[in-house]
């Protein structure tokens, strides 16, 4: 077998074709991967010095009413992780700006889909644009004819009477035709490497490794059954239109079927509705009998109480400063409602979209990718769950100066001092550790591993049993 394995690389490089598609893949590739890591290094720097301008601003705020420091809020950042320039996966869309304020959670906006003029099919010229398609349609270039051209040229006989049997063949073969794919999967992550040598930790390499591993298998996936297909059918012709039906069908028909089917069993409520029911909640309760006016109401009686007072004015603190503080509590619970609704019904749509894997191969592989990219869903509403955390702290350090750093109720003209709002913590992200969100992906590796042990059993008893005529 290893010998036929050698021959077959043999007869690749004498190949003038394919040495000049190779030739062509891995300067693809060397640019493109270049070219993502530049990129994703110029849309980090760009965040550093918003990051730092926006912070520099509180640091040096003069005195201000912390009710409306509150208001003029602050951002947090999702910052690029070192795989991005591999697969940004869903942040071209989604975004990596969240602006933070009082009394309303925003959403996270400046995606680079919404600013480009056009958005084609595919997005941009990434490395993962070629891991996906190109380099695929390469592997079954090389494979389609791999049992059909051997028994239209008269070759497979004399393997055979030489005393080899197809089954060898066919797996040498496979595995020659796999590993140009490995090749080229590695020259673009020795590239990636090279130029964030200096970023790496054991998280980003276990990531890599799980990048990596998940485009070999599927690569394996692809040449397997484009070499069962050339077994299966007599005609070459038969053999590559087939193959390319089914890849086609992978990548591009099924994954939109997939998503719209998803979308109808699992619906999401639109834009408008959604702000609709919160604004209802906010204003007058969650169940309905607890208005704004009524809970404000009933807070008064309770701290007047509390500080055996007879009016507002008497109080030692600022009431407006609770009132306020009252009212993001209220409108965090009404938050944690309706957002909570709303990420559950997300992580069932995520699951189906998983499920899908068993039927579609390239569904599995995108998950993975983008999850080994730190690009997924999964890590999006992290991002979203440790910002919304910030900005409830965030606000309730300003209410909580405005009731209790010296103020009168009804006192709006009074300022915080500068130094309260230097020591006013900042955001700092902490993307989360792959091997702790590991069971969100069973069923993509599930899947891959089916799909791959399916094709090598069927290959392996088609080989034994096909005619050689």
């Amino acid at each position: 077998m290893n010998d036929i394995f050698i021959n077959e690389w043999k007869g690749l490089f004498r190949n003038s074709l394919f040495l000049y598609l190779t030739t062509f893949f891995v300067f693809s590739l060397a640019v493109v991967t270049w070219l993502g890591v530049v990129q994703n290094q110029k849309q980090t720097d760009a965040q550093n010095e918003a990051h730092k301008h926006i912070r520099a601003q509180w640091d040096e705020m003069k005195p201000t009413n912390p009710h409306g420091a509150a208001h003029f809020g602050s951002y947090a950042f999702k910052p690029n992780s070192i795989l991005n320039s591999m697969d940004e996966g869903m942040n071209d869309v989604t975004g990596n700006v969240l602006r933070l304020e009082g009394h309303t959670q925003n959403d996270v906006v400046y995606s680079e889909a919404s600013q480009s003029l056009q958005i084609s099919k595919f997005g941009k010229l990434k490395p993962s644009l070629l891991f996906q398609f190109i380099i695929p349609l390469f592997l079954i270039f090389l494979s389609f004819k791999t049992l059909t051209g051997e028994r239209e040229d008269g070759r497979l006989k004399l393997y055979i009477i030489q005393g080899t049997s197809l089954r060898r063949l066919v797996f040498a073969k496979i595995f020659s035709i796999w590993t140009i794919g490995i090749v080229l999967l590695l020259f673009a992550t020795i590239i990636q490497v090279i130029f964030n040598s200096n970023q790496f930790n054991s998280d980003t390499i276990f990531r890599l490794f799980m990048f990596i591993s998940t485009y070999v298998i599927y690569y394996l996936i692809i040449t397997s059954l484009t070499v069962f297909l050339s077994i299966v059918l007599r005609n070459s012709t038969a053999s590559l239109a087939s193959t390319i039906a089914i890849w086609t069908l992978w990548t591009i028909f099924l994954p939109k079927i997939t998503g719209n089917a998803v979308e109808k069993i699992t619906p999401l409520p639109t834009r408008v509705e959604f702000q609709k029911a919160m604004d209802e909640d906010r204003s007058k309760g969650i169940d309905g009998h607890n208005p704004s006016e009524e809970r404000k109401k009933e807070m008064e009686k309770a701290t007047l109480a509390k500080y055996k007072v007879d009016s507002l004015s008497q109080l030692p603190i600022n009431f407006d400063g609770l009132v306020m503080q009252a009212d993001e509590e209220y409108g965090n619970t009404v938050w944690d409602k309706h957002f909570g609704k709303l990420y559950d019904k997300f992580q069932i749509q995520k699951r189906n979209y998983q499920l899908s894997g068993f039927v579609n191969p390239f569904s599995s592989l995108q998950n993975l990718s983008m999850g080994a990219a730190g690009t997924d869903m999964f890590h999006h509403l992290n991002f979203l769950s440790q910002a919304e955390n910030y900005r409830r702290v965030f606000i309730k350090t300003l209410n909580d100066m405005h009731a209790y750093g010296g103020s009168k109720t009804g006192d709006w003209d009074w300022k915080a001092d500068s130094e309260f709002f230097k020591s006013v913590a900042d955001f700092n992200y902490t993307s989360p550790k792959i091997s702790g969100m590991l069971n969100k992906y069973v069923i993509d590796v599930i899947s891959l591993l089916v799909w791959m042990a399916l094709l090598l059993i069927l290959i392996n008893y088609v080989s034994k049993r096909v005619s050689v005529l």
